[in-house]
């Protein structure tokens, strides 16, 4: 078995990790940037190496650094959870010259499975239907543009070491070619420093169903049904739930079959994923047709959801098979019950999905039956820009899909996080829209629901209710009509309660409530609320949360929402989704700290409102800042490969 495993990741599969490999009894290693000395999944760990300044392609991305942490803590083994090195073939190989198990597939199956074109050819090869495609041997843009003609319109542009939907292009009519081609390619270099493409027929309204397998050295492959991740803004996953609602009892033997097919065909070990696309039946078809998108080897961030319907913990199995032992289950397990898993991060949806960063100044996880919170975060830490902005996985499973739904509505309703923006007000929208209820979802699904105009989701901010703006008010501007019992101060410690009792009989003003308070720490506190009347629903939160910041910097969250408060309008201080913009004096600003991918503008450029000036790369993500009007550029303070702060000017325009 193994002995020592060192988790070459951070965040909340870090510290799944560590969790798995103490009830094996296998030691940890941890290991963190500069910037996460503090976090969470080193403190998980047994111990833990810092391996090297913020930035991930000089800490986790670093293969000498993380090898040399291996060294020096006599690591036998290296978990790389997901992301960073998770599916570098490289890497992989290099753990092997050192006689380093790495728990996941061989170097050889990740390189070939890696690369999104060989992967096709393999599976074409062992019989397993894929999406109708070609992938042109000349690379140049009108190479690219002659696969496109042949493969028909619309089609997919996309990258063949990519994932994530990086590197990857909707093209739906001639004049978008070479901007999807140009724009496809530059983010494949960027993502994966390989910039070959290949094209895709894009399967319009398809559902995205996956499968999960096992497979160990002794020659036994095994299936653990499909998952439905359909959900997804952009190509990254949303919402994900086990069993698909989509997926027949006939489909399901059909598609896990197909699964354990191209597992065996890939020569696959460990844990991985197989990924279809799901066309929608017609009249002619009594099943839809199913088509291989990908592998992914390695563990997926939706994992939960399988473990929660089968009852089995796949990162043990991991453990399990990396050191040489069969697969604990030789047949799959039977299905219990349903699990939806819904993903928050660090984003702002009424601001076009704006990463955030900052300080956490609260975070109180829901405690509840079949509700299951995997995290990697913590109360008093920042969120640093260099990483991808996840920040939790909130799991919610039970007997049928809807009453999972309503668990994990409650859960998110009741999972306060305080000091910046998340996107859990936006997933309690997701689950309760008339399609998600029904199950009827497919891909472009939440692209649909945003689009301005008619939108069936609604992104914009939630203003507070009044009884929440008098709370948060009351902090600066106590009533006169407190009880005497309740000390009204400033800055950090607003409201102390002397006593227990005394919290119990503070005033919510000019309501006629009773509500109690109660002081979770220094600035921060809850009011639990009742006796507002109509003002409630039976559905809505009891409790406002609130955390005050530096002055007059004030958060306060109730039913799910987050508002905050200071002295600037944010409405004017940010007027727009993809960048903080100052419309009074023509200065372009980044967003939050980032790297200067692009500067596509020089002083005298003549711009159209809504042109790209600058290209920002920050929490994995593009951020392209556009022109507010027509005008001419006058002053560039940016370069290519620059680190820009937040706020920093980037672009003065007339």
């Amino acid at each position: 078995m193994i002995r020592r495993v060192l988790i070459a990741n951070r965040g909340e599969i870090a510290v799944r990790i560590a969790h798995a490999c103490r009830e094996l009894g296998v030691e940890t290693v941890a290991v963190y940037s500069e910037a996460d000395a503090r976090a969470p999944h080193v403190a998980a760990a047994d111990r833990a190496v810092c391996i090297g300044p913020a930035a991930a392609r000089d800490s986790y991305l670093s293969i000498p650094s993380i090898l040399q942490a291996v060294a020096s803590t006599a690591a036998d083994a290296v978990h790389p959870g997901y992301g960073f090195l998770s599916e570098n073939a490289s890497f992989a190989e290099a753990c092997e010259r050192a006689g380093i198990i790495f728990v996941g597939p061989p170097s050889a199956v990740i390189a070939r499975m890696g690369s999104k074109i060989e992967a096709r050819r393999v599976m074409e090869s062992a019989g397993v239907p894929v999406v109708p495609g070609e992938t042109p041997d000349d690379q140049s843009d009108e190479g690219l543009r002659r696969s496109i003609d042949r493969v028909g319109l619309p089609a997919l542009i996309k990258a063949s070491a990519g994932g994530g939907g990086k590197g990857m292009r909707r093209v739906l009519e001639p004049g978008a070619i070479a901007e999807a081609v140009a724009g496809a390619r530059r983010e494949a270099i960027a993502a994966f420093g390989d910039g070959t493409l290949y094209v895709e027929r894009l399967i319009e309204r398809a559902r995205h169903v996956e499968v999960q397998i096992l497979a160990d050295h002794h020659g036994h492959v095994l299936h653990l049904f499909e998952r439905e991740c359909s959900v997804q803004r952009r190509h990254q996953k949303v919402i994900e739930e086990s069993p698909s609602p989509s997926v027949t009892p006939d489909l399901r033997r059909r598609i896990t079959s197909a699964a354990v097919q191209a597992a065996t065909a890939a020569g696959y070990r460990n844990a991985g994923t197989i990924e279809f696309l799901l066309e929608r039946s017609s009249a002619a078809a009594a099943e839809p047709r199913f088509h291989f998108l990908e592998m992914n080897t390695r563990l997926q961030v939706e994992h939960p959801v399988t473990e929660e319907v089968t009852g089995l913990d796949l990162v043990r199995a991991q453990l399990i098979v990396a050191s040489g032992e069969p697969l604990p289950w030789l047949t799959p397990p039977a299905q219990r019950g349903h699990a939806i898993e819904a993903r928050v991060y660090a984003e702002d949806p009424a601001d076009g999905f704006l990463p955030q960063a900052g300080r956490v100044l609260l975070y109180r996880e829901p405690r509840a039956p079949g509700v299951r919170i995997d995290s990697g975060i913590a109360e008093g830490l920042d969120i640093p820009v260099h990483y991808d902005p996840l920040l939790a996985k909130v799991i919610a499973s039970a007997e049928t899909r809807e009453l999972a739904r309503r668990r994990l509505i409650a859960a998110l309703r009741n999972f306060p996080i305080l000091g910046i923006r998340t996107n859990v007000p936006f997933l309690l929208r997701i689950l309760d829209e008339a399609s998600f209820r029904a199950g009827d979802v497919d891909t472009t699904f939440l692209d649909r629901s945003i689009e301005p105009g008619g939108a069936a989701i609604n992104v914009a901010a939630a203003d507070p209710p009044d009884f929440v703006r008098t709370v948060m008010a009351g902090v600066d501007d106590p009533a006169d009509d407190a009880p005497p019992d309740v000390q009204p101060r400033r800055a950090w410690d607003p409201w102390q309660p002397r006593d227990a009792a005394s919290a119990a009989a503070t005033t919510v003003r000019g309501r006629g409530a009773r509500p109690g308070l109660t002081r979770l720490a220094p600035g921060m506190f809850s009011v639990a609320i009742n006796d507002l009347g109509n003002d409630l629903q039976g559905t809505e939160r009891r409790e406002i949360v609130y955390a005050a910041g530096p002055p007059d910097d004030r958060w306060s969250f109730w039913n799910g929402a987050v508002f905050h408060l200071d002295r600037e309008d944010e409405r004017t201080r940010n007027p727009g989704p993809g960048s903080r913009r100052v419309p009074t004096t023509q200065r372009l600003s980044a967003p939050m700290p980032a790297t200067v991918i692009r500067v596509l503008v020089t002083p005298g450029s003549q711009v159209r409102k809504g042109d790209v000036l600058v290209l920002l790369e920050a929490m994995k993500m593009e951020l392209p800042i556009r022109a507010l009007s027509d005008g001419t550029v006058t002053v560039v303070h940016c370069r290519d490969g620059e680190l820009v702060q937040a706020d920093q000017i980037l672009v003065e325009a007339e």
